[in-house]
């Protein structure tokens, strides 16, 4: 393994600050630099950009990532014990890292944003999903981010970039997919890291795109938890749930009703969400 800096190999870093992962903060540390520097290279040159980080540990991404010529690096960290590693970076980059201590899910991330600015993470397992979710859900749209690079458990990998009829194809697919380009990058080996997990790990690039802002994004939300809440059975049974009169939607959305949630494209359930709300209106007591 090459060194991509002058500072110390990540074990002996580890080592000195007593860094053992902590399986309740979703600890999974990556130390090959290399792998790091790859991540890092996803989304393109990183000159002139501002990134955002959350759960950088060690310092492993986050050195790569000011190796590779990112103008500024903004690590969000809510373990304590990783803070001295993580300011002997920052001395070697003098003014181009600082680091927030405090809950990745408490942030508003579009405070943080000066100029190009992306999001590149090897995500705490943990909070994952709802740090994704709540990135794809921000308003106004497109958001602050130029692209969103991170690290998931490979099954969650396959379900943000899932089309209509893939096994993994549910809520969390309809969402990326309404609001970015998804793809999957590279898979990681569970050996990369330390300690080594239980699956395989997948790096995701999601790029925002433009959307009809006649679409809110709570009622794509209701109408995806019902669809896909009863993902076996016919669309006509299980929108049900959403509590409107089924046949306005199916008729908004040009099916019959007789599909099932997992087989329709995203435009379906665009078409259902921007119907929703009048059919509500017209269905409450006057």
């Amino acid at each position: 393994m090459s060194q991509i800096d002058n500072l110390p190999p990540l074990r002996d870093v580890i080592a000195a600050h007593g860094l053992r992962a902590k399986k309740e903060l979703g600890q999974n540390f990556l130390l090959d630099l290399n792998l790091t520097a790859r991540i890092a290279r996803v989304g393109g040159s990183l000159e002139g950009v501002r990134v955002i980080e959350v759960g950088p540990g060690p310092g492993g991404l986050t050195r790569a990532l000011l190796a590779e010529g990112a103008r500024e690096v903004i690590a969000i960290e809510r373990d304590a014990r990783a803070l001295p590693a993580l300011a002997e970076i920052a001395e070697a980059y003098p003014g181009r890292l600082t680091v927030i201590g405090g809950d990745a899910l408490e942030i508003d991330y579009r405070t943080l944003a000066d100029g190009p600015t992306r999001i590149i993470a090897n995500l705490p397992y943990n909070i994952a999903t709802p740090l994704l979710t709540g990135w794809l859900t921000l308003q106004p749209w497109p958001s602050f981010f130029e692209s969103l690079t991170l690290m998931f458990q490979r099954e969650v990998a396959e379900r943000i970039c899932a089309q209509p009829s893939d096994d993994a194809y549910g809520r969390l697919g309809v969402l990326a997919g309404w609001r970015s380009d998804a793809r999957m990058a590279f898979n990681v080996s569970r050996e990369a890291f330390v300690p080594s997990p239980n699956v395989t790990s997948t790096v995701v690039h999601l790029v925002p795109k433009p959307v009809d802002a006649d679409v809110a994004v709570k009622h794509l939300e209701q109408i995806t938890k019902a669809a896909f809440g009863q993902r076996r059975k016919m669309v006509r049974q299980s929108l049900k749930a959403t509590g409107v009169p089924v046949e306005g939607l199916l008729a908004a959305a040009g099916i019959k009703g007789s599909e099932r949630a997992e087989d329709l494209p995203i435009s379906v359930f665009l078409a259902m969400a921007r119907a929703l709300p009048a059919l509500r209106q017209a269905n409450s007591p006057a």
